[in-house]
């Protein structure tokens, strides 16, 4: 094995993964060599927190990604080639290259791989297929090749010409994946229909055990601002989202990071609300900003979502667009409010609605999506597929 990035060699005893945290249930892959592949890794994001899961459910597993980001402090990444070049700075110039890096990563072979994947890491080959049982986790398929009018970012000129030669890439290099497992029905249809494959659903984890027990001065506090949380990226809507607050005429919180943060402070010094930024807030932050949120803001069209059920485990209510994975996570009119709409009014006049619905019924729905749940999931499903 090569060496991890930045550090010595790392020695691991292949296929000694922990028991999952449901009783009895049958320890997973045991005695069989296992590698865990993920896309980019952020400092934060949700597809990294499921990659961390999985970590939990196969600790022993090799983990290889194209690159970490700078302020990424995550230990045990072996990095590609990629990652020792300046495209490491652009997601979309290096994306053409990405098949041939994941091609390319190892001269290891193991007996599974599990790949995490929202661009290309499920075409990633080590070893026959025959030999080798491969698994891929899809948060999407690559939104900048299949789906551009999702994401702005996809629209980039540089990718115009060649995205119908990725898609073809995309789809031939991934015949030999045994299975697919898709982190929504909004995502499982998305398979179907681009590649014309299968996929099981198996949700995200999301840790509500830590946002549902809070501190009770956290619990105390009187909900009186609206919140708004994710990457400050175009597509995820925040200019939309000071829209409603502002039409609402209630206060606002933006927290996360982003490279929107310049536009958005401009946007929030025009209008007449209050608009507080929270830049990184840690976990604990995080967690006393949805206990003190009346809602959450949610107006973008995501695949699945963490965010909006991490505050339904605080007994917040979402606010948000009636399609992708609010559809699935959020029950209208009982755990929040759904409306199909990027009007800030129409958003705005549901909000005197919030206080109609029930904190204990919301949190009880985001119980379903614990980490447990995930893990017991995700174990059966790989274990089934390697056998």
């Amino acid at each position: 094995m090569t060496a991890v990035e930045g550090q010595g060699p790392v020695t691991r005893t292949a296929g000694q993964s922990p028991d999952v945290s449901q009783p009895g249930h049958p320890r997973p892959l045991a005695g069989r060599s296992v590698a865990l592949v993920h896309e980019w890794f952020g400092a934060t994001g949700g597809s990294e927190e499921v990659f961390r899961q999985l970590v939990e459910v196969f600790p022993d597993a090799e983990r290889f990604v194209l690159w970490k980001d700078r302020d990424s402090d995550e230990q045990g990444l072996r990095e590609s080639w990629l990652a020792r070049t300046p495209l490491r700075r652009s997601k979309a110039i290096s994306l053409p290259l990405m098949p041939l890096v994941w091609r390319t990563l190892s001269d290891a072979h193991f007996d599974v791989v599990l790949s995490s994947s929202h661009a290309f890491a499920h075409t990633v080959r080590m070893g026959s297929p025959e030999e080798t049982r491969y698994l891929s986790y899809i948060h999407s398929p690559a939104r900048y090749i299949w789906s551009p009018a999702f994401d702005g970012r996809g629209s980039n000129p540089l990718l115009t010409l060649p995205r119908r030669a990725l898609q073809i890439a995309d789809v031939r290099l991934s015949n030999h994946v045994h299975s697919y497992a898709a982190n929504s029905r909004e995502v499982q249809a998305r398979i179907r229909h681009y590649w014309q494959r299968d996929a099981v659903v198996i949700n995200p984890p999301v840790d509500v055990a830590y946002f549902s027990s809070a501190p009770a001065a956290d619990q105390a506090q009187s909900r009186e601002y609206l919140l708004g949380f994710g990457r400050w990226i175009p597509y995820k809507r925040f200019d939309l989202i000071i829209e409603i607050a502002e039409a609402a005429g209630l206060p606002l919180v933006i927290a996360g990071s982003g490279p929107e943060e310049v536009n958005l402070r401009r946007i929030a010094s025009r209008v007449n609300v209050p608009v507080t930024f929270e830049i990184r807030p840690t976990k604990e932050r995080l967690r006393q900003l949805y206990w003190g949120a009346k809602a959450l803001l949610f107006p973008v069209h995501e695949d699945f979502g963490i965010i909006p059920v991490e505050a339904q485990a605080c007994g917040t209510p979402v606010l948000g667009l009636s399609r992708g994975g609010l559809l699935e996570t959020v029950v209208d009119g009982e755990t929040g409010l759904l409306i199909d709409s990027n009007d800030a009014r129409s958003y705005a006049a549901l909000a005197p609605h919030l206080d109609d619905l029930n904190a204990d019924r919301i949190r009880a729905n985001a119980s379903a999506f614990s980490p447990e749940a995930f893990a017991a999931k995700i174990s059966t499903w790989v274990t089934d597929v390697a056998a």
